[in-house]
C-alpha cells in the first residue's frame, strides 16, 4: 500500500505509562543520593568524590568495551583494514605486513577456531573439576566457591604472525608466535556464603610467545621438549563483572591488571620458562634453566634538549624538567636518580642485566620529568640486544621517541661469559678502576645455582613429613625456593641467578627450613674458592647437610662464570652531538667527575621557592574520641567447681576492637561486678561504616571464656558528643557494661587550653592515662640547600618527626639537596606548654643532614595557633631549611566545662557559642603508636630469632636477624612487622638498623645480616636494643610497637656466638 513505510507505529497506553513511570523511577534515583547527603549533613565533598568516581569508571568501562569490540571486529576483517589506506601506518599493520620474515599462518588459526569450543569444554572441567574443588580445600572462607558460568566464547584465540630462527642453532628450531586474543570469555563464579558474585566477561591479550622445539632427535616425535615464554610481559585489558567491577575504578583498573601480569610473569615470562617433555629420560632441566646467554652493562651518562614539562601561565614561559629514567630488560627494572631543572642531565650512572635470549630480547630506557602528582614523559628509546652481542660495545647517541625532541648518550658493553677463572684477577682490577654515581661496584662474575632436588630430609615432631623449602644466601642478596608440601625428599628443580663482585671473599649459605620457616632441617655453606679449583667452575653433585640427618643431602648444580669484555672490542663511532652539549665524554664513559655546579650541585641556580606550605585539602581534618571503661555489672559466673554444683565466680577483662585496633583492660580476679576505670583516646579520619566493637572474656589458665559482646556505631557517638550509658552484653544470660564516650571538639582557644589542662590535672585512671589536652597536626613540605654526602654524592634525604617517644618517618626521596615529601603526622599532646616536637633530616636513615627543635610554646604564640614557614635546620649549611606547617587543636572536653568547678562554672553561654561544633559526616581509627594496655603475660608479644657473633679474621661484629614467631596482630590482617635495633651506647644512632617489611605476617622471615666495625672488647661494652614494629598503610602513616627486646651483649660469648629465640617484651603504658 502506497504510504505504507511511513505510517508510524505508536506504542498502547500501558506501554507508555511504564515507560513514563520508569523515567521517573530514574530521576528519582539521581537524586535520591544528594537528597540523603543533605540529609543527614555529608559533606559536598563526598557527594562530588562519589560523583567523580562513578564517571570515572562509567568511562572506564566504557572505554574497556570500545576496545574489545573494535579488537574483535579487526580481527574479524583484518585483510579488509590491512588493505585501506587509513591503517596504512606502520604500528597499525600486523606483524607479517610490518616484516617480511614473518609469515601468516592463517591455516592455524582455521584450526584453533574448528577446535575451540572444545578447548572450552576442557577448560570448563578444569576449572569445576580440578581447580574449584583445590579453592574450595585452600580456605574456610571459599568453602562455597563455585563457578557457575563458564564460556569462553566464540572468539578463537589467533597467530597473527610467525617468525621462525635456523640460523643458530642447528639442533633446535626457534618460532616467535605473535599472538591476538580479544575474546568475548565468559567466566563468573559465587561465593554462596558472602552472598558475593565476581566474574570476567571480555579480555584483551596481545604479546609475543617465543616456542623452542629441543633438541632435535631421530626418533617419534623427532623433538624432545617444548618450551615456551614470553619474551616481555604481554599488554592485557580485562572487563570486571559483579563485585570485581570495583576494579575498573580509576586508579584500581591499572593495579588490577598489574597483580594478574605479575601472576603470569612469574611463569610465563622470561627468565621463567614453561619445559613440556615429550620423551623420557630428558634432561629438563638444561632445558627449563639454561645458562644466561651473557651480560650487558648499561652505562646511563647523560641526555641533551629534553622537554621541558615545568612551565609557567599554562605554557606561556617555558621552564625546566626534573629528569629521571627508568631501565627495562625484560623483568630487571631499573630507576635512576631525578636532576632539578634541567634539560640537559648528566646521570653517570651503571646498571647490570642478565640476558637470557638474544634475538628477542630488548632494552628499553624511558624518560620522565620528576612531578609531586604524576610525572611527565619525555620520550623512549628501544635497542635490541642482538646488535650489542654482536658489536660487543656500543656508545652512541639515541634520538628519543614520542617526543618533539630530545635524545640520550648510552654505552652498551656485552659481557661474554668464560668458564675459565685465569683472567678473574684481571677483571677484578679492571673493576676497582671503574667509578659511577651508582653505590652497587661492578661484579666480576655470575653465578647460577640450579636446585634439583633433596633426599632424606628430617622428619617433623610425631614422625610427620615435612613441607622444606630452601633460601640461597650470598652476602645481602637472599632467594627462596618453591615449598614442596608434605614430602622430606622435594623436588624443587629451580634455577637462582646471583651477580659477584669478588669470587675469592664471597660464600654461598643454603638454608633448608620447614614451611614454617621455624624449624631447620639442614645448612650447608659452599666457599666461592671451591668453584674456582674446578676445571670448568662447575659443581653438579649431591651436598650433605649440615645440622641435618646422617642420609640428608641436596642435589644441585652450581656454575660459576666470569664476565669478560674483549680488549680487541672497538665501541660504535657515537653520532654527532646535540647542540648545546658539555663537556666531553672518555672512551669508559663513566670516569669523568661532575664540577662542583653540575645536577645537584650548590651552585646551580635554584627556582624561586614558596613562602609557605600548600597541604592537601583533607590534611587536619581528624578527630579524637575518647572511651572512658567505667565499670560492668551481673556478669556470668564461669569459674565453677565440683561439675557446676557450686557457683564460682569470673575474671573479667575487656578487649575494644576498633577498625583492627585491639586495646585490652586489665583483668580484675574474681568479680562480677568490675570496675576498671580505665581511658583510651584514637584518632579518627573521615572513612565511612565504622563500629566499635567491645568483648568480655574471663581469663583462665588454658582457653578465655565468653561473657558477652555488643557493638556501637561511631556516627551515633559523633552525632551525640557525649554519652554516658549502659550497655547490654548481647549473646549472654546477664551482664551490661558502663561507659562514657566523648567525641571532642576541636578549637584554637587559648583560654579554654588552661580550663582544660586544669580538669586533665584532676584525673586518675587505673591503666595510668592522662587525657590528651590537644592534637598536632605537622604538614612536612619540602627542604632546600642540604648537605652532600661525605663523598661528595647528593643525598636520599628523608625526615624523622618525633614528639614525646612517638615518631614518624617520611619516604626517602631520590638524589637530591632540595628534595620534596608532602607527608602529613599527626600527634596526641597531653601538656603543650611543656613538650618539643623535633625534626630530624638524614640520608637513608644513616648520615644526619640537618635538625631541629620546636616548643610548642611557639606554636602557642602563633595566631590561629597554626605556625607555616621556613625553619633553619641546625648541624647542616648557613642554607639548609625545611618547609612545615604545624597545627594544635585544642580537645575541648564538655567534662571541663561541668566539673572542673569554678572555672567551668565561669564558662557561660556566651564563652561557648565561639566554639565551632566539630560534625564529621563519617569517621575511621587511625592507628597510634606506643599505645598499648599492659598485658597479664609479658611473652605475649612474640619471639625474635637472632644469631649474634664476633667473627675475629674480620674483627667484625655480625647480627643476623632471621624470624619472628607468634607476633601480637595489629589488624584483621595480622601486621606488617619490621625489626629494628641499635647497640648502645650510640649517641649519633651510626648503628641503627633495620629490616624489610614482611606483609600480612605473623610469623616473619627476614634473614637479614648486619655487620659492624668493632673490636671484640668494643663489642662487649655494647647492649643492643631491638624493637619489632608494625609498618602500617599509606593511609595511616603510623608505626606500632609490638614487642622490645634488652640485651646486653657482654653476656653472650660473641667468639662462639649464639643462634636462639629471644623473647619480646610487650609495650605498657
Amino acid at each position: 500500500m502506497p504510504g505504507a513505510d511511513a505510517e508510524v507505529v505508536t506504542a498502547p497506553p500501558a506501554e507508555r505509562a511504564v515507560g513514563a513511570l520508569w523515567s521517573f523511577a530514574k530521576c528519582l534515583g539521581a537524586l535520591l543520593p544528594v537528597y540523603l547527603a543533605g540529609y543527614y549533613g555529608f559533606s559536598i565533598s563526598l557527594v562530588l568524590l562519589g560523583l567523580m568516581l562513578y564517571i570515572g569508571w562509567k568511562h572506564g568501562r566504557m572505554e574497556k568495551v570500545m576496545r574489545l569490540k573494535s579488537a574483535m571486529y579487526l580481527l574479524e576483517n583484518e585483510r579488509e583494514f590491512t588493505t585501506e589506506k587509513v591503517f596504512r601506518a606502520k604500528r597499525d599493520l600486523p606483524p607479517w605486513v610490518n616484516f617480511p620474515d614473518v609469515e601468516k599462518v592463517e591455516w592455524v588459526n582455521k584450526i584453533l577456531q574448528q577446535a575451540w569450543p572444545f578447548i572450552g569444554q576442557y577448560l570448563e572441567k578444569l576449572l569445576v573439576e580440578t581447580i574449584a574443588p583445590a579453592i574450595r580445600t585452600s580456605s574456610i572462607h571459599l568453602q562455597t566457591l563455585s563457578f557457575t558460568k563458564v564460556n569462553i566464547g566464540d572468539k578463537a584465540l589467533k597467530v597473527v604472525g610467525v617468525k621462525a630462527h635456523t640460523e643458530h642453532d642447528k639442533k633446535q628450531v626457534m618460532l616467535d608466535l605473535y599472538l591476538s586474543y580479544a575474546g568475548d570469555v565468559e567466566i563468573n563464579v559465587e561465593i554462596k556464603k558472602y552472598f558475593c558474585k565476581a566474574g570476567v566477561k571480555g579480555v584483551q591479550l596481545y604479546g609475543k610467545l617465543r616456542v623452542i622445539l629441543e633438541p632435535l632427535i631421530g626418533d617419534v616425535p623427532l623433538v624432545g621438549a617444548i618450551t615456551m615464554f614470553f619474551i616481555r610481559r604481554p599488554k592485557l585489558d580485562i572487563n570486571w563483572t559483579g563485585l570485581t567491577n570495583l576494579l575498573d575504578i580509576p586508579g584500581l583498573n591499572s593495579m588490577s591488571d598489574t597483580m594478574i601480569m605479575d601472576a603470569i610473569a612469574s611463569h610465563l615470562v622470561l627468565p621463567n620458562r614453561l619445559t613440556i617433555p615429550l620423551v623420557a629420560n630428558l634432561h629438563v632441566a638444561q632445558l627449563r634453566s639454561p645458562l644466561p646467554r651473557g651480560v650487558v652493562r648499561i652505562h646511563l651518562l647523560e641526555a641533551e634538549d629534553l622537554t621541558a614539562k615545568d612551565t609557567v601561565i599554562k605554557g606561556l614561559i617555558d621552564g625546566k624538567s626534573d629528569p629521571y629514567a627508568v631501565i627495562r630488560v625484560g623483568t630487571q627494572i631499573f630507576t635512576s636518580h631525578h636532576v632539578d631543572s634541567n634539560l640537559n642531565p648528566q646521570w653517570r650512572e651503571m646498571y647490570e642485566v642478565i640476558v637470557h635470549e638474544v634475538p628477542g630480547q630488548e632494552l628499553e630506557v624511558e624518560v620522565f620529568d620528576k612531578d609531586p602528582d604524576q610525572d611527565d614523559f619525555l620520550g623512549r628509546v628501544k635497542v635490541d640486544l642482538d646488535i650489542v652481542r654482536k658489536a660487543r660495545i656500543v656508545d652512541d647517541w639515541f634520538n628519543l621517541k614520542d617526543v618533539p625532541s630530545g635524545s640520550i648518550h648510552l654505552r652498551l658493553e656485552w659481557l661474554s661469559l668464560l668458564s675459565s677463572a685465569d683472567r678473574l684477577s684481571e677483571v677484578i682490577q679492571k673493576n676497582q678502576n671503574l667509578t659511577t654515581k651508582t653505590s652497587d661496584p661492578p661484579s666480576a662474575a655470575i653465578l647460577a645455582i640450579y636446585l634439583d632436588q633433596g633426599f632424606e630430609l628430617p622428619m617433623r615432631k610425631g614422625s610427620k613429613f615435612p613441607s622444606p623449602m630452601a633460601q640461597i644466601s650470598i652476602q645481602d642478596t637472599t632467594k627462596e625456593s618453591k615449598t614442596c608440601y608434605g614430602s622430606n625428599s622435594p623436588v624443587w628443580e629451580e634455577a637462582f641467578t646471583f651477580f659477584i663482585q669478588d669470587p675469592h671473599k664471597q660464600d654461598i649459605d643454603i638454608q633448608v627450613k620447614d614451611d614454617d620457616h621455624s624449624v631447620p632441617l639442614g645448612s650447608l655453606t659452599i666457599p666461592l674458592n671451591r668453584l674456582l679449583e674446578t676445571s670448568d667452575l662447575t659443581l653438579d653433585q649431591w651436598f650433605h647437610l649440615e645440622n641435618s640427618g646422617t642420609a640428608s643431602r641436596i642435589y644441585a648444580k652450581i656454575v660459576l662464570r666470569i664476565l669478560w669484555l674483549s680488549d680487541d672490542v672497538t665501541p660504535t663511532t657515537p653520532s654527532p652531538r646535540p647542540s648545546g652539549s658539555g663537556s666531553e665524554v672518555g672512551q669508559g664513559g663513566i670516569t669523568s667527575d661532575l664540577s662542583p655546579a653540575g645536577p645537584g650541585g650548590l651552585n646551580k641556580p635554584q627556582p624561586t621557592q614558596p613562602q609557605h606550605t600548600t597541604p592537601d585539602p583533607e590534611f587536619a581534618t581528624e578527630g579524637v574520641l575518647r572511651i572512658h571503661l567505667v565499670e560492668a555489672q551481673n556478669l556470668i559466673a564461669k569459674d565453677n567447681f565440683m561439675g557446676g554444683m557450686v557457683k564460682g565466680k569470673s575474671d573479667p577483662y575487656v578487649k575494644i576492637k576498633v577498625a583492627g585496633i585491639t586495646f585490652r583492660s586489665h583483668t580484675i580476679k574474681e568479680n562480677l561486678n568490675p570496675v576498671w576505670n580505665e581511658l583510651y583516646e584514637v584518632i579518627l579520619t573521615q572513612l565511612p561504616g565504622q563500629e566499635i566493637q567491645f568483648e568480655l572474656f574471663d581469663k583462665d589458665i588454658d582457653q578465655d571464656d565468653f561473657l558477652g559482646r555488643f557493638k556501637l556505631s561511631l556516627r551515633d557517638i559523633i552525632n551525640g558528643q557525649f554519652i554516658d550509658s549502659w550497655y547490654t552484653l548481647n549473646d549472654v544470660k546477664s551482664g551490661r557494661v558502663h561507659l562514657v564516650l566523648e567525641w571532642l571538639p576541636r578549637v584554637s582557644d587559648l583560654i579554654r587550653l588552661e580550663q582544660v589542662l586544669q580538669y586533665q590535672s584532676q584525673q586518675l585512671y587505673q591503666n595510668k592515662a592522662v587525657p590528651s589536652a590537644a592534637v598536632l597536626f605537622v604538614y612536612v613540605e619540602r627542604a632546600h640547600g642540604l648537605p652532600l654526602k661525605k663523598n661528595g654524592k647528593e643525598p636520599k634525604a628523608g625526615v624523622e618527626v618525633a614528639l614525646k617517644g612517638v615518631s614518624f618517618k617520611t619516604k626517602i626521596c631520590e638524589r637530591s639537596t632540595s628534595p620534596r615529601w608532602d607527608e602529613a603526622f599527626h600527634f596526641l599532646v597531653r601538656d603543650p606548654t611543656d613538650e618539643t616536637l623535633t625534626v630530624k633530616l638524614s640520608h637513608s636513615w644513616g648520615q644526619a643532614l640537618g635538625s631541629l627543635t620546636l616548643p610548642l610554646k611557639e606554636v602557642l604564640s602563633e595566631s590561629g595557633l597554626v605556625l607555616d614557614r621556613w625553619l633553619s635546620l641546625d648541624g647542616a649549611l648557613p642554607e639548609s631549611q625545611i618547609l612545615l606547617r604545624v597545627t594544635l587543636k585544642v580537645l575541648d572536653t564538655q567534662l571541663a566545662v561541668c566539673r572542673s568547678g569554678p572555672v567551668g562554672a565561669a564558662n557561660d553561654a556566651d564563652e561557648e557559642t565561639v566554639f565551632p561544633k566539630w560534625d564529621p559526616s563519617h569517621l575511621d581509627l587511625r592507628r597510634r603508636s606506643r599505645f598499648s594496655v599492659v598485658s597479664d603475660n609479658a611473652n605475649t608479644a612474640g619471639q625474635v630469632k637472632l644469631t649474634i657473633g664476633y667473627s675475629t679474621e674480620e674483627n667484625r661484629l655480625f647480627i643476623t636477624v632471621h624470624s619472628c614467631r607468634g607476633l601480637a596482630p595489629r589488624s584483621k590482617d595480622g601486621a606488617d612487622p619490621y625489626v629494628s635495633f641499635i647497640l648502645l651506647p650510640d649517641k649519633k644512632a651510626t648503628t641503627k638498623r633495620r629490616t624489610t617489611t614482611k606483609r600480612k605476617d605473623l610469623n616473619p622471615e627476614f634473614n637479614e645480616r648486619f655487620e659492624f666495625d668493632f673490636s671484640l672488647e668494643e663489642s662487649t661494652q655494647r647492649k643492643l636494643y631491638l624493637s619489632v614494629k608494625n609498618s602500617v598503610s599509606f593511609m595511616s602513616r603510623e608505626k606500632e610497637l609490638i614487642g622490645k627486646l634488652q640485651l646486653d651483649l657482654d653476656q653472650i660469648d660473641l667468639k662462639a656466638g649464639v643462634a636462639q629465640w629471644f623473647d619480646l617484651v610487650a609495650e605498657t603504658n
